[in-house]
Protein backbone atom coordinates (compact mmCIF):
# COMPACT_ATOMS: atom_id res chain seq x y z
CA UNK A 1 0.00 0.00 0.00
CA UNK A 2 0.97 3.45 -0.92
CA UNK A 3 1.99 5.37 2.40
CA UNK A 4 1.90 9.50 2.59
CA UNK A 5 5.87 9.12 3.97
CA UNK A 6 6.76 7.73 0.10
CA UNK A 7 4.72 10.32 -1.05
CA UNK A 8 6.70 12.82 1.23
CA UNK A 9 10.02 11.38 -0.16
CA UNK A 10 9.11 11.48 -3.64
CA UNK A 11 8.18 15.24 -3.40
CA UNK A 12 10.89 15.82 -1.25
CA UNK A 13 13.22 14.89 -4.23
CA UNK A 14 11.08 16.54 -6.88
CA UNK A 15 11.35 20.16 -4.91
CA UNK A 16 15.24 19.33 -4.57
CA UNK A 17 16.06 17.28 -7.64
CA UNK A 18 18.67 15.86 -5.65
CA UNK A 19 18.21 12.86 -3.33
CA UNK A 20 20.55 13.75 -0.45
CA UNK A 21 19.27 17.24 -0.19
CA UNK A 22 15.78 15.60 -0.03
CA UNK A 23 16.58 12.79 2.70
CA UNK A 24 18.43 16.24 4.59
CA UNK A 25 14.71 17.49 4.57
CA UNK A 26 12.98 14.62 5.50
CA UNK A 27 15.30 13.91 8.31
CA UNK A 28 16.08 10.09 7.11
CA UNK A 29 18.93 8.71 5.97
CA UNK A 30 19.45 8.75 2.22
CA UNK A 31 18.95 4.75 1.95
CA UNK A 32 16.12 4.89 3.94
CA UNK A 33 14.73 7.88 1.17
CA UNK A 34 15.74 5.63 -1.74
CA UNK A 35 14.18 2.86 -0.92
CA UNK A 36 10.86 4.71 -0.16
CA UNK A 37 10.94 6.02 -3.50
CA UNK A 38 12.17 2.55 -4.90
CA UNK A 39 8.98 0.69 -3.36
CA UNK A 40 6.44 3.42 -4.76
CA UNK A 41 7.58 3.23 -8.05
CA UNK A 42 7.81 -0.48 -7.17
CA UNK A 43 3.60 -0.12 -6.22
CA UNK A 44 2.92 1.87 -8.81
CA UNK A 45 4.87 -0.09 -11.85
CA UNK A 46 5.76 3.37 -13.16
CA UNK A 47 9.05 5.02 -12.80
CA UNK A 48 8.89 8.62 -11.13
CA UNK A 49 12.38 9.81 -11.49
CA UNK A 50 15.30 9.35 -14.02
CA UNK A 51 18.37 9.33 -11.95
CA UNK A 52 22.14 9.11 -12.42
CA UNK A 53 25.67 10.34 -11.05
CA UNK A 54 24.63 13.98 -11.82
CA UNK A 55 21.15 15.07 -11.81
CA UNK A 56 17.58 13.77 -10.88
CA UNK A 57 15.08 14.17 -13.46
CA UNK A 58 11.22 13.68 -13.39
CA UNK A 59 9.21 11.37 -15.84
CA UNK A 60 6.27 12.58 -17.93
CA UNK A 61 4.01 10.43 -16.22
CA UNK A 62 6.37 11.24 -12.82
CA UNK A 63 5.12 14.85 -13.22
CA UNK A 64 1.16 13.72 -13.25
CA UNK A 65 1.63 11.32 -10.34
CA UNK A 66 3.73 14.25 -8.52
CA UNK A 67 0.84 16.72 -9.32
CA UNK A 68 -2.17 14.61 -7.67
CA UNK A 69 0.51 13.30 -4.81
CA UNK A 70 0.70 16.90 -3.94
CA UNK A 71 -2.94 17.35 -3.74
CA UNK A 72 -3.21 14.77 -1.85
CA UNK A 73 -0.35 15.64 0.70
CA UNK A 74 -1.91 18.85 1.08
CA UNK A 75 -5.52 17.37 2.12
CA UNK A 76 -3.87 15.23 4.92
CA UNK A 77 -2.54 18.00 6.12
CA UNK A 78 -5.64 20.00 6.55
CA UNK A 79 -7.28 16.90 8.02
CA UNK A 80 -6.26 17.07 11.48
CA UNK A 81 -6.84 20.66 11.29
CA UNK A 82 -10.31 20.52 9.71
CA UNK A 83 -11.08 17.82 12.76
CA UNK A 84 -9.72 20.23 15.79
CA UNK A 85 -11.87 23.72 13.64
CA UNK A 86 -14.46 23.29 15.77
CA UNK A 87 -12.83 23.71 19.26
CA UNK A 88 -12.37 27.17 20.83
CA UNK A 89 -10.30 29.78 19.01
CA UNK A 90 -6.35 28.86 18.94
CA UNK A 91 -6.80 25.58 20.78
CA UNK A 92 -4.44 23.73 18.40
CA UNK A 93 -0.72 24.76 17.63
CA UNK A 94 0.14 26.84 14.23
CA UNK A 95 3.44 27.07 12.32
CA UNK A 96 3.62 30.40 11.00
CA UNK A 97 6.30 31.57 8.61
CA UNK A 98 6.95 34.84 8.50
CA UNK A 99 9.67 37.22 6.04
CA UNK A 100 12.76 38.63 7.82
CA UNK A 101 11.87 42.30 7.42
CA UNK A 102 8.79 41.18 9.29
CA UNK A 103 9.89 39.08 12.08
CA UNK A 104 12.51 41.01 14.22
CA UNK A 105 9.80 44.29 14.38
CA UNK A 106 6.47 42.61 14.46
CA UNK A 107 7.17 39.62 17.19
CA UNK A 108 8.33 41.76 19.72
CA UNK A 109 5.04 43.86 19.45
CA UNK A 110 2.50 41.33 19.12
CA UNK A 111 3.10 38.45 21.09
CA UNK A 112 2.78 39.43 24.56
CA UNK A 113 -0.77 40.55 23.66
CA UNK A 114 -0.90 37.34 22.00
CA UNK A 115 0.73 35.78 25.28
CA UNK A 116 -1.94 37.53 27.11
CA UNK A 117 -5.25 36.71 25.73
CA UNK A 118 -4.59 33.20 24.35
CA UNK A 119 -2.06 31.99 26.88
CA UNK A 120 -2.22 28.56 25.94
CA UNK A 121 -1.62 28.87 22.47
CA UNK A 122 1.67 27.31 20.65
CA UNK A 123 3.03 28.83 18.08
CA UNK A 124 5.99 27.75 15.79
CA UNK A 125 7.86 30.55 13.60
CA UNK A 126 9.52 29.80 11.00
CA UNK A 127 11.57 32.68 8.78
CA UNK A 128 12.35 32.66 5.06
CA UNK A 129 11.95 34.74 2.01
CA UNK A 130 8.44 35.24 0.25
CA UNK A 131 8.68 32.85 -2.35
CA UNK A 132 10.19 29.58 -0.14
CA UNK A 133 7.29 31.06 2.52
CA UNK A 134 4.31 30.72 -0.08
CA UNK A 135 5.56 27.74 -1.19
CA UNK A 136 5.53 25.69 2.09
CA UNK A 137 1.87 26.75 2.86
CA UNK A 138 0.97 25.50 -0.66
CA UNK A 139 2.42 22.39 0.18
CA UNK A 140 0.99 22.03 3.63
CA UNK A 141 4.36 22.00 5.28
CA UNK A 142 3.32 25.66 7.65
CA UNK A 143 -0.60 26.60 8.12
CA UNK A 144 0.02 30.06 7.51
CA UNK A 145 2.55 33.22 6.62
CA UNK A 146 3.36 36.61 6.85
CA UNK A 147 4.61 38.60 4.12
CA UNK A 148 4.00 42.03 2.61
CA UNK A 149 2.11 42.69 -0.32
CA UNK A 150 1.93 43.52 -3.03
CA UNK A 151 3.55 40.87 -4.22
CA UNK A 152 2.22 37.45 -6.57
CA UNK A 153 0.01 35.40 -4.28
CA UNK A 154 -2.31 33.51 -7.03
CA UNK A 155 -4.48 30.83 -5.83
CA UNK A 156 -3.96 31.79 -1.89
CA UNK A 157 -6.37 33.81 0.59
CA UNK A 158 -4.88 36.81 1.93
CA UNK A 159 -6.19 38.58 5.05
CA UNK A 160 -4.29 41.83 5.48
CA UNK A 161 -4.19 43.65 8.85
CA UNK A 162 -1.74 46.20 8.91
CA UNK A 163 -0.60 48.86 6.45
CA UNK A 164 2.79 51.07 6.50
CA UNK A 165 5.33 53.59 4.96
CA UNK A 166 9.27 53.02 4.12
CA UNK A 167 11.71 55.99 6.08
CA UNK A 168 15.25 56.10 4.85
CA UNK A 169 18.24 55.78 7.90
CA UNK A 170 20.74 58.62 8.05
CA UNK A 171 23.20 59.28 10.52
CA UNK A 172 22.02 62.84 12.22
CA UNK A 173 25.40 64.66 10.60
CA UNK A 174 24.71 63.70 6.97
CA UNK A 175 23.27 66.76 4.95
CA UNK A 176 19.75 64.59 4.77
CA UNK A 177 19.09 64.04 8.39
CA UNK A 178 17.63 67.70 8.08
CA UNK A 179 14.90 67.41 5.02
CA UNK A 180 11.63 66.91 6.17
CA UNK A 181 11.11 63.91 3.61
CA UNK A 182 13.04 62.24 0.60
CA UNK A 183 11.81 61.55 -2.59
CA UNK A 184 13.18 59.24 -5.33
CA UNK A 185 15.25 61.63 -6.76
CA UNK A 186 17.08 62.48 -3.94
CA UNK A 187 17.63 58.91 -2.94
CA UNK A 188 19.05 58.00 -5.98
CA UNK A 189 22.01 60.27 -5.31
CA UNK A 190 22.29 59.14 -1.95
CA UNK A 191 23.70 55.47 -2.54
CA UNK A 192 20.48 53.67 -1.85
CA UNK A 193 21.69 50.28 -0.75
CA UNK A 194 19.15 47.20 -1.06
CA UNK A 195 18.87 44.04 -0.42
CA UNK A 196 19.11 41.06 -2.58
CA UNK A 197 16.91 39.52 -5.27
CA UNK A 198 14.30 37.65 -3.72
CA UNK A 199 13.54 39.99 -1.08
CA UNK A 200 10.08 41.57 -1.27
CA UNK A 201 11.05 44.76 0.71
CA UNK A 202 13.63 45.62 -2.74
CA UNK A 203 10.97 45.05 -4.87
CA UNK A 204 8.53 47.24 -2.96
CA UNK A 205 10.89 49.83 -2.78
CA UNK A 206 11.81 49.59 -6.56
CA UNK A 207 8.09 49.73 -7.36
CA UNK A 208 7.54 52.72 -4.89
CA UNK A 209 10.48 54.47 -6.42
CA UNK A 210 10.00 53.82 -9.93
CA UNK A 211 13.60 52.65 -9.58
CA UNK A 212 14.66 49.95 -12.74
CA UNK A 213 16.53 47.41 -11.09
CA UNK A 214 19.63 47.48 -13.43
CA UNK A 215 20.24 50.68 -12.68
CA UNK A 216 20.46 50.18 -8.97
CA UNK A 217 24.36 48.89 -8.24
CA UNK A 218 23.77 48.48 -4.45
CA UNK A 219 22.33 45.39 -3.87
CA UNK A 220 23.60 42.82 -0.84
CA UNK A 221 22.01 39.53 -2.07
CA UNK A 222 23.46 37.66 1.65
CA UNK A 223 23.53 41.07 4.07
CA UNK A 224 20.53 40.93 6.35
CA UNK A 225 18.24 44.70 6.67
CA UNK A 226 19.80 45.60 10.08
CA UNK A 227 23.37 45.26 8.58
CA UNK A 228 22.21 47.89 5.52
CA UNK A 229 20.90 49.91 8.73
CA UNK A 230 24.29 49.77 9.71
CA UNK A 231 26.20 50.36 6.93
CA UNK A 232 23.86 53.39 6.51
CA UNK A 233 25.02 54.74 9.80
CA UNK A 234 28.20 54.40 9.02
CA UNK A 235 28.01 57.16 6.39
CA UNK A 236 28.45 54.56 3.68
CA UNK A 237 24.73 55.70 2.01
CA UNK A 238 20.97 54.86 2.63
CA UNK A 239 18.52 51.90 3.16
CA UNK A 240 14.87 51.88 3.53
CA UNK A 241 13.22 50.20 6.56
CA UNK A 242 9.82 49.89 7.18
CA UNK A 243 7.93 52.08 9.81
CA UNK A 244 7.38 49.39 12.66
CA UNK A 245 11.20 48.87 12.56
CA UNK A 246 11.85 52.72 13.69
CA UNK A 247 11.38 52.03 17.25
CA UNK A 248 14.06 49.81 17.41
CA UNK A 249 15.99 51.75 15.73
CA UNK A 250 16.48 54.78 17.90
CA UNK A 251 16.46 52.53 20.48
CA UNK A 252 19.50 50.76 19.33
CA UNK A 253 21.24 53.97 18.03
CA UNK A 254 20.32 57.26 19.19
CA UNK A 255 22.88 58.40 16.20
CA UNK A 256 20.17 57.22 13.74
CA UNK A 257 17.56 59.64 11.63
CA UNK A 258 14.58 58.60 9.63
CA UNK A 259 13.20 60.50 7.09
CA UNK A 260 10.03 59.80 5.56
CA UNK A 261 9.39 58.98 1.96
CA UNK A 262 7.86 61.65 -0.02
CA UNK A 263 6.14 59.19 -2.37
CA UNK A 264 2.36 58.52 -1.28
CA UNK A 265 1.94 55.44 1.32
CA UNK A 266 1.12 53.15 2.32
CA UNK A 267 4.43 51.52 0.81
CA UNK A 268 3.25 48.03 1.77
CA UNK A 269 0.85 45.75 3.43
CA UNK A 270 1.29 43.16 6.39
CA UNK A 271 -0.94 40.15 5.64
CA UNK A 272 -1.30 36.37 6.44
CA UNK A 273 -1.84 34.13 3.49
CA UNK A 274 -3.36 30.42 3.72
CA UNK A 275 -4.30 27.69 1.43
CA UNK A 276 -7.56 28.23 -0.11
CA UNK A 277 -9.30 24.62 1.59
CA UNK A 278 -7.57 26.05 4.92
CA UNK A 279 -9.52 24.85 7.82
CA UNK A 280 -7.98 27.57 10.43
CA UNK A 281 -9.71 30.63 8.55
CA UNK A 282 -11.52 32.00 11.90
CA UNK A 283 -8.35 31.01 13.74
CA UNK A 284 -6.07 33.50 11.42
CA UNK A 285 -8.79 36.06 11.24
CA UNK A 286 -8.30 36.00 14.85
CA UNK A 287 -4.50 36.71 15.11
CA UNK A 288 -4.65 39.21 12.39
CA UNK A 289 -7.38 40.95 14.58
CA UNK A 290 -5.07 40.76 17.92
CA UNK A 291 -1.89 42.02 15.92
CA UNK A 292 -3.71 44.94 14.30
CA UNK A 293 -4.99 45.69 17.62
CA UNK A 294 -1.42 45.17 19.45
CA UNK A 295 0.37 47.34 16.92
CA UNK A 296 -2.68 50.28 16.84
CA UNK A 297 -1.74 50.62 20.95
CA UNK A 298 1.74 50.87 20.11
CA UNK A 299 1.58 53.23 17.22
CA UNK A 300 -0.75 55.50 19.67
CA UNK A 301 1.42 55.43 22.33
CA UNK A 302 4.28 56.24 19.91
CA UNK A 303 2.40 59.70 18.67
CA UNK A 304 1.66 60.43 22.17
CA UNK A 305 5.02 60.47 23.11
Amino acid sequence: MITLRQLEFALAVAKHRHFKRAAEDCNISQSALSLGIAELEKQLDTQIFERNNKQVLITPIGQDILTRAQRVFSEVNDLTTRAHSHQTPLAYPMTVGIIPTIAPYLLPKVLPALKRHYPEFRMTIVEQQTERLLEQVRYGHIDTAIIALPYAVEGLHTFEFWDEDFFAVFPKDDVHAKLDTIDADELATANLMLLGEGHCLTDQTLSVCHFDREEMKSSFSDASLNTLIQMALANMGTTLVPEMALDQLHLQNQNAVAIPLAEKGPHRHIAFVTRLNYARVDDVNLLGDVFKKALAEQSDAAKMD
